[in-house]
């Protein structure tokens, strides 16, 4: 006598559990290779690599870095969503790629929410307002005078369309009711790079990527987009301190294709959740101002849809586009 159809469905349904489990139990048995759409050197990449360190360190093998800039971040995150659903790629999604990206671009060549599957979350930063040192402004409220002074004249670099930097500008020029240009890039080492030159005068970026330079003095510091001061930069004060009501944040965490069984997802939550608790990692973490996170992955999808509200809210007051 055949087993009936739901017999057979919680049956195979068990052989695959199974086969997962079988899979995850040697994961990994080989190199990883880490997808980042962004450039080598920027916030992503940066925080990318300290976290890959421990998880080597802890899966003894491997994780490839493979540095995908563009298309605002579209195009490594679909090289993820496109890749063998084994465990041996995984990729860097963040606030752009999880949720501003579904406000900015209508039409993405893939479904975040639905051909991904959330890792974790494992670190969460601020941004910092920083002017190039020739710009005769020494606070943020000199910035904002200068502005409407001098209105379109003043460059804003970003590390790229729809990011923290690009929305963030957007934000303090709708509540500030100054003109300013947006000039994004592929990556922060570009703009940055840039911005201490002075072909652009003004940047919202990852503390994690321009604070090197604040302090260095090759830029000049404003203001960060926390609420309260930074630890590391505590004669810096935040933008709210002047534009009251000003926050922006980024956030990051892991991902992979979305057929990826279960226990090798669960595998590597455990793993990063590990890593994570690591001393060397917290310490190279908070010399940069980025926060380790950690948490489930169902953790994870409740604060990107939180997110994805807030962010598509920012776009829609701003009138923020892809330039």
């Amino acid at each position: 006598m055949r087993p009936s159809s739901p017999v057979r469905r919680a049956l195979a349904g068990a052989l695959v559990l199974a086969a997962g489990a079988a899979a995850a139990a040697d994961y990994p048995e080989r190199p990883i290779r880490l997808i980042i759409s962004s450039a080598a050197g920027g916030s992503p990449d940066v925080v990318s690599r300290i976290l890959a360190a421990e998880l080597v360190k802890q899966m003894g093998q491997q994780i490839i870095i493979d540095n995908r800039p563009g298309g605002a971040q579209t195009i490594g995150t679909e090289l993820v969503v496109r890749a063998n659903p084994d465990g041996y790629t995984i990729g860097y999604a963040n606030v752009v790629t999880l949720a501003i990206n579904k406000a900015l671009l209508p039409k993405q060549p893939y479904d975040p929410d639905r051909d991904l599957a959330l890792v974790g979350q494992f670190l969460s930063t601020y941004n910092l307002l920083g002017v190039t040192n020739s710009l005769p402004v020494k606070s943020v409220r000199e910035l904002i005078d200068y502005a409407k002074q001098n209105p379109g004249k003043l460059l804003n670099a970003s590390s790229g369309n729809g990011t923290t930097g690009h929305l963030g500008g957007e934000l303090f020029k709708i509540m500030t009711g100054t003109q300013i240009v947006h000039v994004p890039y592929k990556g922060s080492p570009q703009g940055i790079t840039d911005l201490i030159a002075g072909q652009v005068q003004v940047m919202f970026d990852n503390l994690t990527s321009i604070s090197p330079h604040v302090r260095s003095g090759k830029v000049r510091g404003l203001g960060v987009s926390s609420p309260k001061r930074s630890p590391i930069f505590p004669d810096i004060p935040s933008v709210a301190e002047t534009v009251r009501g000003y926050e922006t944040n980024s956030w990051g965490g892991i991902v992979v294709p979305v057929r990826t069984p279960k226990a090798i997802v669960v595998k590597l939550n455990a793993e990063i959740n590990k890593a994570l608790q690591s001393p060397a990692l917290k310490e190279r973490y908070a010399a940069i101002e980025a926060d380790p996170v950690g948490g489930t992955s169902e953790q994870f999808a409740a604060f990107v849809k939180k997110e994805t509200v807030k962010w598509a809210d920012v776009v829609k007051k701003s009138g923020a586009k892809l330039d």
